[in-house]
């Protein structure tokens, strides 16, 4: 069992040595789509998120929609613990697994077999359980001797079919993800591509960031549009897409 819970969330982000004259604040007003303010202490703040409230529960698949800005990022980042509410309460009750950087974590004066370790490691896996599937991700990752060679001797495709088989032998209750992932050649994206599908389906909830109609379509049951940090919509994906894409 995994659960969300979402109640009258906002998150603050002060913007410190900001100016007080009015006319540039007015105009940072107007560009920040009237998000900018100030908290108790007179600081002036960016409002990244505001009175969010929602509810996941297993078998909840849900794509997040919204322009560069709406506040998707910040709230897969609530969701893994990175931000706090500054107002509100957001309760997750469930073992969260991240794919919004699959590199994070990864050195490139260590080896590929050390990286495993070490990207393995900021997943929250024991040094037991690496152990234990290190053979499945040399193995899925294609790069044979390579795994004992510095990571900086590697090309981006390596790089990434490396990451890519370290963050997705994890099994989470919870799955984030930024876009879907896309990575290596051809022959890869098709396998890739597989066990992505797989992690998704076992996975109690899934919460996604896109810009990608046929994303949603395809994978969400439900769909959340933000805008200007605030929840404009929150239904089923036609009825979103619909509104969010147009006809």
């Amino acid at each position: 069992m995994a659960s969300i819970d979402f109640n009258n969330v906002s998150v603050d982000f002060p913007i410190y040595n900001a100016s007080g004259r009015s006319l540039k604040k007015r105009l940072i007003q107007v560009a920040t789509g009237g998000q900018l303010g100030s908290d108790a202490h007179g600081r002036v703040v960016v409002r990244a998120l505001e009175d969010v409230t929602f509810s996941f529960r297993d078998g909840d698949r849900v794509g997040l929609l919204g322009h560069n800005g709406a506040g998707k990022s910040t709230l897969l980042r609530l969701l893994t613990g990175v931000y706090s509410p500054s107002i509100g309460t957001a309760d997750v009750d469930g073992e969260i697994g991240s794919l919004i950087d699959i590199s994070l974590g990864i050195d490139a004066e260590a080896t590929g077999r050390e990286n495993i370790f070490l990207r393995g490691g900021m997943l929250g896996m024991s040094k037991q359980e690496i152990t234990r599937h290190l053979d499945d991700i040399i193995d899925f990752s294609e790069l044979g001797d390579f795994v004992n060679m510095p990571l900086r001797t590697y090309s981006t495709g390596m790089h990434m079919r490396l990451a890519f088989a370290v963050s997705t032998i994890m099994r989470p209750q919870i799955l984030l993800m930024d876009e879907w992932l896309s990575v290596g050649d051809e022959g890869f994206k098709h396998k890739a591509e597989a066990r992505l599908r797989d992690l998704v389906q076992t996975t109690n909830i899934l919460v996604v960031a896109t810009h990608s109609r046929e994303l949603l379509m395809e994978t969400c049951n439900r769909a959340i549009w933000l805008e200007h940090g605030r929840v404009k919509m929150d239904a089923d994906p036609v009825t979103v897409a619909t509104a969010y894409f147009g006809n």
